[in-house]
């Protein structure tokens, strides 16, 4: 096995496979300790890259441009690195099984390309088992190598919070794991390099794979919490966010907010967790009922939406709507799995044909994953309504007078805008 001075020296590169919002900025930090080559199988994004143009935001131009990273989509270049880490995504096909496929390939890749002596660790969202009775067969079955004796394999899930400026790669703890002792203590040591927060050894492989469903799953539950209390007191004519802060004096009341579950980790990774469960024969209850909840909270908002409008009498179908936001989470440009995608195909399911406005996203993405053309800000005037689906920091301040006609709808999902001042100014203003 190779050796830490190994690869602080640059003889052992290290390679990163996969360069999204968690491959980029691993790929940049450790590029500040020692040689890395950055892999991906998208050229537009390796030539993008190599302009020095970053954009998830997640580590910036400037340090981008800075940085002597080795970008390539040659897959043969990675040949040359002796510690691999694999940062592919790990989605759910469209009936919420998980969907391995990236990371198949991607282990394939580096299969084809191991040399002997070399560690790979995965850092990909995965259920308890994947890596040993999937990931190692198929790195064995492409190299012909035998691991265990001519490499090492061991497991670090991401903690990647897109879009955070504070919780960051450097200051959010590492989960470290591998095969042996000898390999976890290599990983632990390689992950010092850049972690300022340091690392927790995970005492096996499977420990901290499960250890990173859970997290995003115990997210989910809250929240979906959070949104069945918001349609309860919509009920009973309560609001939800006034009941919050009052629960939230008491010292451990949790301080969770209702609200669209999307993206690529809260809404992704109980359903990995539930399918392992679900083939070793038991059902969970919990968790995917948290699920069911989270999914339909589009379909309310935009439900919602249109009895308010009924209310004043509007004829719904010739109303004037606009959405705003499309990514999943607030200052961020990334949409997978974006929940706002629901209330847009509700109003759809109505005849209504809402404009749909994003700042921060980009549009070619938007256009390509979910055939919708964004409309520009400066064009949305005279609606009978808005949807602010999404809390970016550009929302809270809108003229509401050059958006809304006078009467018109302000549903705020999040809660970002001053009720008074909504109401005060004659809007008909609802929150979940």
């Amino acid at each position: 096995m190779i050796a830490i001075n190994e690869i602080l020296s640059g003889k052992a590169p290290i390679s990163i496979i996969g360069l999204g919002y968690v491959g980029l900025p691993l790929a940049v930090a450790f590029d500040k300790k020692t040689s890395v080559i950055g892999f991906d199988i998208d050229e537009d994004k390796i030539i993008t890259y190599k302009d020095g143009i970053d954009p998830t935001g997640e580590v910036g131009t400037d340090a981008l441009q800075k940085s002597t990273v080795m970008f390539t989509h040659n897959p043969v270049d990675i040949q040359r690195a002796r510690f691999h880490i694999v940062a592919v995504p790990t989605p759910v096909r469209a009936d919420n099984t998980p969907d391995l496929a990236p990371l198949e390939s991607a282990t394939q890749l580096v299969g084809q390309n191991l040399i002997s002596c070399s560690v790979v660790v995965f850092e990909s969202t995965v259920y308890p088992g994947v890596t040993e009775e999937i990931c190692i067969p198929i790195l064995e079955k492409e190299s012909g190598l035998v691991c265990g004796k001519d490499f090492w394999v061991g497991y670090s899930p991401e903690r990647i919070n897109p879009g955070d400026k504070i919780h960051r790669l450097e200051t959010i703890v590492k989960v470290v794991s591998g095969m042996d002792a000898e390999t976890l203590d290599l990983i632990a040591q390689v992950y010092e390099l850049v972690v300022d927060a340091g690392v927790y050894r995970a005492s096996s492989i499977k420990v901290a794979e499960a250890a990173k469903v859970i997290e995003n799953s115990q997210r989910d539950i809250n929240i979906a919490f959070m949104n069945e209390l918001a349609i309860i007191f919509n009920k009973m004519g309560i609001d939800t966010l006034d009941v919050l802060n009052a629960a939230d004096s008491k010292w451990n009341f949790l301080n969770f907010k209702p609200g669209l579950v999307g993206g690529h980790c809260i809404g992704v990774d109980p359903y990995y967790l539930t399918y392992r469960a679900q083939q070793l024969g038991y059902h969970p209850q919990i968790i995917l009922a948290g699920r069911r909840i989270n999914d339909n909270m589009g379909k309310y908002v935009a439900e919602n939406a249109i009895k308010q409008l009924i209310k004043t009498g509007k004829d719904v179908s010739k109303c004037k709507i606009a959405v705003l936001g499309f990514t999943f989470k607030e200052n961020c440009p990334d949409v997978r799995n974006t929940r706002v995608i629901d209330i847009v195909n509700e109003f759809r399911d109505y005849a209504i044909k809402p404009l749909v406005c994003d700042p921060v996203a980009d549009a070619t993405d938007i256009t390509h994953e979910y055939g919708i053309i964004l409309t520009e800000m400066k064009k949305i005037q005279g609606m009978d309504a808005i949807i602010i689906a999404v809390a970016h920091d550009d929302f809270t301040n809108l003229k509401l007078e050059d958006i809304v006609r006078p009467g018109g709808l302000v549903l705020d999902v999040k809660g970002i805008l001053c009720e008074n001042h909504v109401t005060n100014s004659n809007y008909i203003y609802w929150r979940l």
